[in-house]
């Protein structure tokens, strides 16, 4: 019945939704135009283009473009916190969907992690997970994008991590970390977009890391990378579905491998 309740809508209400739903409709016919549609084409072409597409669909921006995604105006630096460390992301930088999916992804892992030594933190962004990890033992964290990287450099300096922080700017979809580069990693994790990891799939597949864990928000590339792993000699031990993408049939997930 509570349930019920929360979806009656009063009469007011309803009128109100329709009368702004008309004017979004009105407004997007104005808008979407041919003559509106080709003016704004030419004025798109006088700048370069943004980024460029990358293997499995990832969309990599150049950093001519990165230069010039600039804040014109701030009153304080953004900052955001991942574990005991603030971090302020650059233009553009990924963040979660939500908080809650957040602190439940973070949860997931560092249980994953516990008793781990050397820590691997692949597709790392800004430190979502790469910063809690560093809690508990030496972290290098991986991304291919040169900013993502840069500011979680800049926070674990200003946080004074030092040498428990390696960051490294690497385009994993073309150069997965592999063989000898893995040798001695007792922990790794890799939170990549849609399109997965499927290179650095076949690369932790055929190394002797004893933890692996998967975040993934595509169970269409997560199953297949999880093949991968399986294939390789790994064991699924646990996999938690997160449910962030709010009103929307998406899902997250985080697996757990070990051999």
């Amino acid at each position: 019945p509570d349930r019920v309740a929360n979806l009656v809508v009063d009469e007011a209400q309803a009128k109100r939704a329709d009368a702004l739903f008309q004017r979004l409709q009105d407004a997007w016919s104005t808008l979407n135009t041919p003559e509106k549609k080709a003016s704004y084409d030419a004025q798109l072409k006088q700048y370069p283009a943004a980024g460029s597409a990358g293997p499995g669909g990832k969309v990599r921006r150049t950093d001519e473009a990165h230069d010039r995604t600039q804040p014109l105006a701030a009153r304080r630096p953004a900052t955001i916190r991942f574990g005991a460390v603030d971090v302020t992301p650059p233009p553009g930088g990924f963040l979660q969907a939500t908080e809650a999916g957040e602190m439940a992804i973070r949860d997931a892992v560092l249980a994953a992690a516990e008793g781990a030594g050397r820590r691997l933190d692949l597709f790392a962004g800004i430190g979502t997970l790469a910063l809690p990890l560093v809690q508990g033992g030496a972290v290098t964290a991986v991304d291919g994008d040169p900013l993502a990287v840069a500011a979680l450099r800049a926070a674990a300096d200003a946080a004074g991590l030092g040498g428990r922080l390696a960051t490294v700017s690497r385009d994993l979809f073309a150069r997965p970390l592999e063989g000898a580069e893995l040798a001695g990693i007792d922990f790794a994790v890799f939170d990549p977009p849609r399109a997965g990891a499927k290179a650095q799939a076949e690369a932790l597949a055929a190394s002797a890391v004893p933890v692996v864990v998967a975040v993934s928000c595509a169970p269409a590339t997560f199953a297949r990378d999880a093949r991968t792993l399986i294939d390789g000699g790994y064991r699924l031990d646990r996999v938690t579905p997160i449910d962030q993408f709010l009103w929307s049939p998406h899902i997250e997930l985080v697996a757990v491998f070990r051999r």
